[in-house]
């Protein structure tokens, strides 16, 4: 656990240190990502955002010494094919710096940072207005960056940030530090996990129908299930005038968003409100291709943002 505590501490000071410099980059979708590193086919990094934005292999000389200790000791830098390779990168958000997995986010246990944390991110700033929260907490909250947005926004007296990746409340915890935000983590894939009443739940769950089913990324069937399994666990642990703001991707049938459906039989058995909305008509085209969404007849994935209140 002190080595643990320890590359934690490492991690929070390397995201003081980049911020310092000045460091920013924007995380963009894997398919995206992919066309750019493309370009570049057999490049080593020429400058700071090559190695923490664009994962690409680089020479030792490349970086300062204090951020090359800083990635040596916290054990995120790896041998590559023909250079050493971050095995983390860093992303800019509201002025905050966040710690996320290495392009290509392939394993199970990728900690995912993308357009999604930034829309998610604008969903909760539009929502959430200057009232009390005793207990906020983060389902899935993968980097943290939106229960530390919240946590900034309404100033909660308790934040929790809720994962089953271990990885990632590492990742989150350092962010954290690094924010200033006061956050409990927990490991679990439920809120079960969480004790005493909770009042504002913000979700962000896995949307996509992954055939290679990754945690972080595969939201069952035709990508729904989860959102709406993450939906019911939480209108039974809200307190009363407690609220869930999810945001999350739903696929589009023949022009029926197949997500409210569910959500509005959620909530008509639980007596409780929903509020709704699409944020985005189209998002993740590319995936269209995947057989679960070409079987089905989806259309298009709609970036959506529903606020579930608990009279």
């Amino acid at each position: 656990m002190a080595g643990e505590d320890n590359a934690t501490a490492l991690l929070a000071e390397l995201l003081k240190l980049l911020d310092e410099d000045g460091y920013s980059f924007t995380a963009i979708t894997p398919a995206t990502h992919a066309r750019v590193l493309e370009r570049r086919r057999g490049e080593l990094a020429g400058d700071l955002r090559d190695v923490l934005g664009w994962s690409m292999e680089f020479e030792r000389g490349l970086l300062s010494g204090p951020i090359l200790t800083l990635l040596e000791e916290s054990d995120s830098i790896e041998q590559g094919d023909t250079g050493l390779r971050s095995k983390l990168r860093v992303a800019e958000l509201g002025g905050r710096l966040f710690l996320h997995s290495a392009y290509p986010t392939s394993g199970d246990q990728a900690v995912f940072f993308g357009p999604d944390t930034y829309r998610f991110v604008r969903f909760l700033e539009q929502q959430l207005a200057d009232e009390p929260v005793d207990c906020l907490v983060d389902y899935g909250a993968g980097s943290g960056a939106g229960g530390i947005a919240a946590a900034s926004l309404v100033e909660p007296a308790r934040t929790v940030l809720l994962d089953s990746n271990a990885q990632a409340l590492r990742l989150a915890e350092a962010n954290a530090l690094a924010a200033g935000a006061s956050v409990e983590l927990v490991h679990g894939d439920t809120l079960a996990a969480v004790e005493g009443a909770i009042d504002l739940i913000i979700a962000n769950p896995p949307f996509i129908a992954d055939p290679a089913g990754r945690e972080y990324r595969d939201g069952g069937g035709i990508g729904i299930d989860v959102s709406l399994q993450w939906a019911r666990d939480s209108v039974g642990r809200l307190a009363e005038g407690g609220r869930m703001l999810l945001y999350t991707g739903s696929p589009i049938i023949a022009g029926e968003d197949q997500l409210l459906g569910g959500l509005a039989e959620l909530v008509d058995t639980a007596d409780c409100t929903l509020s709704y909305q699409e944020l985005d008509p189209d998002i993740f085209g590319e995936e269209l291709e995947q057989p679960a969404y070409a079987h089905a007849g989806v259309e298009r994935i709609a970036a959506v943002g529903a606020v579930i209140r608990k009279p």
